[in-house]
């Protein structure tokens, strides 16, 4: 309970600033280390509080908001922590909501750590100190320390960069004429098209979420609650369109925190998304959510969360219609998890990441609240809604079906990043073969699932089998050698990832370089101009553009005759050796290292480029001029005219 309604009110301070454009800072701190005698000292960090906030004790309630922690690096090896870490004064007072009685800091906060020196040449102390400071809303914030042992104030060291690392870094600098030829103000638009594309699918999987057994025998209920329970039909409306609100607010704010990894690191939800045994991870929890759609057990959220929320629902009032639409979220949880577990899996996979995955959740609460408002306002359509059944059993094996085939595709990155090897395209294409071959059987009425009752036979079952047998059909015309599933773009890996002999690894049989330098130096001796192509083996839009465009004949010959094409895949996980790894500095105390090819041409796309989206496609002359603006997901004709008008005769 105590972890639910602290993330809650976390999100929502958290959405509050980002609304505010800026990071709130309502805690400074300073640290200084006071002399005891030649092997004692005593750690001190001082806090001043804003007025109105206040910082949490270490010995706050555990069933409360969370509690300061200091964390001594080294501990135990140079030096060893004396007792507990002592407080200045001190503030108790009961909180309604954790129903315990809390201690924090008000004005000012000071912890004490004495430490007793094990070795004779330590002469500093790394402490991290993790807190919650609040007021109408909570933040959870993090500070770094260096304290020198000689009684004065430390600061943070700032970050260095060695001699060789920076030689390597301005390696990485382009020497690039007319920059401002990269964007003509087009991509905003862009941008702006794919967060609708990402809301209407995220509203479109919300729709899905409606219509399993989890939600929609709600649907009737709560909204008659509404309209019996306001005591008037206008108090009525008006409460049903408030819970629809807040349910989306609630799924907005789910993804208010990875905007802040973001801005961290522009290429961190990148990093994230291709990591290798993160794919492994979500293939098993996508394998995990199938079954759970199968009805072999049941995914459900601890009972004690839905239940206090449930219980504080009849608070009554705004508050009361909030924690209605807490309990909805949580109730609902087990066929709306794997559907918002696919939502933010796709959007960390994906170029607009948390402004994608914020779009997403919009959509999917949207889709939610929608029904609720809707009723509300004419109660009459009640009486159209199908009766519940074993129509919504269906709908969860249908989920169970894609979820399984969305698995592979996860397990699929995770092989072309670290290039194992194991799920070259014929047999990932194989697997989902199998899959939606049992799909169809499973519609045929031939295999049953746990929670299936007695099968019977119907039309529109049938019909609908029949098609995905088709699509069976479809999927098996890609086993063939270089073959195009164009209604599937992106999703099975790339055709010269193959158990075919392939005489190039490169997209399409294409002449490509994989590293700049290479590109760059043939290409000044060919005197032809570079497409310079950052991709990555994860993205999906790359593989795309490449089956769905550059396969156009007109697109490929232009390619093939008149450009030097340089792939740079951002999310290689291969290690550089040793001599070519290096140190980047990114903040003043913020080092990067750059120890994969993935690191090298990720960093490189940002430094020159200023972005961290694939397919991201640069046009240059081999004496580094751009030509043109820079292109990312195209039709063909728009392409086509972009490469011709800059491509060398």
């Amino acid at each position: 309970m105590k972890q639910i309604l602290t993330f809650l009110v976390l999100l929502i301070g958290l959405s509050v600033q980002a609304q505010q454009g800026e990071l709130l800072e309502p805690a400074q701190w300073t640290s200084e280390a006071v002399k005891i005698n030649d092997t004692e000292y005593d750690i001190v960090i001082n806090g001043t509080i804003e007025n109105e906030w206040h910082v949490f004790s270490q010995f706050t309630h555990e069933d409360g908001s969370l509690p300061s922690v200091l964390t001594f690096e080294n501990s135990g090896n140079t030096f060893k922590l004396v007792g507990k870490a002592k407080e200045s004064k001190t503030i108790k007072a009961y909180n309604d909501i954790f129903e315990v009685e809390e201690t924090y800091f008000l004005g000012k906060a000071q912890f004490t750590q004495r430490i007793k020196i094990l070795t004779d040449n330590l002469r500093q102390i790394n402490i991290n100190l993790k807190y919650q400071v609040c007021k109408e809303v909570c933040i959870n914030k993090e500070e770094n320390f260096v304290v020198v042992l000689d009684g004065g104030v430390a600061q943070l060291e700032e970050a260095v960069v060695d001699d060789r690392s920076k030689e390597l870094n301005k390696k990485l600098v382009l020497d690039l004429k007319n920059k401002d030829r990269l964007n003509d103000g087009s991509e905003t638009v862009s941008s702006d098209s794919n967060l609708w594309k990402i809301f209407i699918l995220g509203f479109l999987g919300g729709l899905v979420a409606l219509l399993t057994p989890c939600v929609f025998p709600m649907i009737p209920l709560t909204v008659s609650f509404f309209t019996k329970q306001s005591g008037t039909k206008s108090k009525g409306i008006t409460n049903a369109i408030l819970y629809g609100v807040f349910i989306i607010v609630i799924y907005v704010v789910l993804s208010i925190p990875f905007h802040f990894l973001d801005s961290v690191d522009p290429e961190i939800l990148n990093t994230i998304s291709t990591n290798v045994w993160l794919n492994v991870i979500f293939f098993v929890i996508f394998i995990f959510f199938a079954f759970s759609f199968f009805g072999y057990y049941e995914l459900t959220l601890p009972s004690s969360w839905s239940n206090k929320m449930d219980a504080a629902s009849s608070i009554g009032g705004i508050i009361g219609i909030f924690f209605m639409a807490v309990t909805l979220a949580l109730v609902s949880f087990s066929c709306t998890g794997p559907i918002l577990g696919s939502l933010l899996a796709g959007s960390l996979t994906s170029d607009g990441g948390a402004f994608q995955l914020t779009a997403g959740m919009t959509g999917f609460g949207a889709a939610l609240a929608l029904p609720f408002a809707l009723f509300a306002l004419f109660p009459n359509l009640l009486n159209s809604l199908p009766k519940s059944g074993g129509w919504l059993t269906t709908v969860k094996v249908l989920l169970g079906f894609v979820e399984l085939a969305l698995a592979f595709k996860f397990l699929s990155n995770a092989d072309l990043v670290a290039h194992w090897g194991i799920l070259k395209r014929e047999i990932f294409i194989g697997i989902w073969m199998l899959i939606f071959l049992l799909m169809a059987l499973y519609f045929f009425g031939i295999i049953r699932f746990p929670h299936d009752g007695k099968k019977k036979w119907s039309f529109p079952k049938a019909s609908f089998a029949i098609l995905i047998v088709a699509f069976v059909i479809y999927l098996g015309t890609g086993l063939k050698k270089n073959a195009h599933l164009k209604l599937l773009a992106g999703f099975p890996p790339p055709t010269f990832y193959s158990v075919y002999e392939q005489d190039t690894d490169c997209p399409l049989g294409l002449d490509c370089f994989k590293n700049f330098d290479e590109g760059l130096a043939f290409a000044k001796a060919k005197n032809k101009p570079i497409l310079l192509d950052f991709t990555g083996w994860a993205c999906v839009n790359c593989r795309k553009m490449e089956e769905n465009v550059w396969s156009d004949p007109k697109v490929y010959n232009v390619l093939k005759e008149n450009y030097v094409l340089i792939s740079l895949y951002v999310d290689d996980r291969k290690e550089l050796p040793k001599e070519e790894q290096f140190n980047i500095k990114l903040n003043k105390n913020h080092l990067k290292s750059i120890v994969t090819v993935g690191d090298k041409w990720s960093t490189f796309q940002y430094l020159n480029f200023e972005t961290a989206s694939q397919p991201y496609y640069v046009l240059l002359s081999n004496n580094l001029e751009i030509l043109d603006k820079a292109k990312q997901y195209v039709g063909v004709d728009e392409y086509y005219n972009w490469l011709k008008l800059n491509g060398k005769e």
